[in-house]
């Protein structure tokens, strides 16, 4: 962000329109984070497979590698779709060329300028005829949203995707090799936040009577030191720790998060709250590990079963953290060295990790306002 607001200030090109930069920094600041300007954090990134010439097999690698879509020749949607499900991009498609996406080869400011005046609500993919990366960093200035730009490998998608930190929203990839589209895939779902995680002081631990705790199945095994943010309240979260550890009464469930009771709130990749009792099959969860590193997971289930519960509370950066989780030695939270803590172990003076937020929630988005929660 600073390194932004310094180009901005010494070169015009990087300016936003009807902006002025000669204002302080903590207005800079404040008009960067307008809802229209600022960084999109919590973006996920889209991968687009060019199929034009259409190839069954790189139609079929697009599907297998998760790709969010496919352009295709006119007329192929229904080929593809025997294949499995999947977004298509063509006059018969989901997504229709000239009314829901514009293709401009950039060669020239005109070009770029002509990318600058198609509406917001409109994806413009960009192809770089001589792969010159100042008007897509202009563009960035200027758009909020919907910029993609056609790439030929792996190494130019990572490039796109994180050029100004920002990066574009996507990329539509350009190849007829199957083992580029997985790697390219992987750079794009390799794309996540980076959670600040903070150290928490346990303070107190009470058991409480039964209650209702939720008990999040994902599709995705989670390692060591990894595990699903959740909290009492909307300003502060546990790292609950996956269970993936081997015990003498069960075996790992390294797919599964004992996430606590059906209040609680969880932090989801679209940068909102979500309480455990809403969370069903399908939906997305956020998987975080003790670096801060998150990746998006599907809910297999959500088992919602009554258990006796325990109340954990720390502080954090003068914050309070609190939590009801299932009383059993196989719930654990993460230390800051990444190592499984049992919450039946657990006594005041204890580290484990957390994380902050410092503004309020309305129906799980993210407000400036005076909230209270005890």
């Amino acid at each position: 962000m600073d390194t932004w607001l310094k180009r901005t200030q010494t070169n015009p090109i990087y300016q936003l329109p009807v902006t002025n930069y000669q204002l302080p920094i903590t207005n800079k600041l404040k008009l960067l984070m307008k809802p229209e300007n600022k960084c999109k954090l919590f973006n996920m990134k889209k991968l687009w497979v060019n199929i034009v010439p259409y190839k069954k097999e790189i139609a079929i690698a697009a599907l297998e590698s998760g790709a969010d879509a496919v352009v295709l020749p006119d007329g192929k949607s229904d080929t593809v779709r025997q294949f499995g499900k999947i977004k298509t991009v063509e006059n018969a498609g989901d997504i229709k060329p000239g009314i829901d996406v514009e293709f401009i080869d950039i060669k020239d400011k005109a070009d770029e300028n002509k990318a600058a005046a198609v509406p917001e609500n409109k994806i413009v993919v960009l192809r770089m005829l001589d792969w010159t990366i100042i008007p897509i960093e202009n563009l960035l200035a200027q758009r909020s949203k919907n910029i993609m730009v056609q790439v030929q490998n792996s190494e130019q998608a990572k490039l796109m995707v994180e050029i100004l930190e920002k990066g574009v929203d996507g990329v539509v990839l350009n190849t007829t090799d199957v083992n580029e589209i997985k790697k390219t895939a992987e750079v794009i779902t390799g794309i996540s936040e980076k959670m600040s995680l903070v150290e928490a002081t346990i303070i107190n631990i009470k058991q409480l009577g039964m209650g209702d705790r939720s008990c999040l199945d994902t599709c995705t095994q989670m390692e060591l030191g990894e595990g699903i943010l959740v909290g009492n309240t909307a300003s502060g979260f546990f790292l609950v720790h996956s269970e993936s550890i081997d015990n003498p009464y069960v075996a790992s469930r390294p797919f599964r998060v004992n996430a606590g009771a059906v209040h609680a709130y969880t932090l989801t990749p679209a940068g909102k709250t979500k309480y455990l009792a809403d969370l069903k099959t399908g939906d997305e969860v956020m998987l975080v590990d003790f670096h801060g590193k998150s990746q998006t997971a599907y809910l297999g289930r959500n088992k919602i079963e009554k258990r006796p519960m325990m109340l954990i509370e720390a502080q954090a950066e003068g914050m309070p953290i609190s939590l009801v989780l299932q009383n059993a030695e196989t719930i654990r939270l993460v230390s800051p060295d990444g190592k499984a803590i049992s919450i039946t172990s657990l006594k005041p003076g204890d580290k484990v990790l957390g994380h902050i937020e410092k503004a309020g929630r309305h129906f799980g988005m993210q407000v400036d306002e005076t909230l209270i929660e005890r």
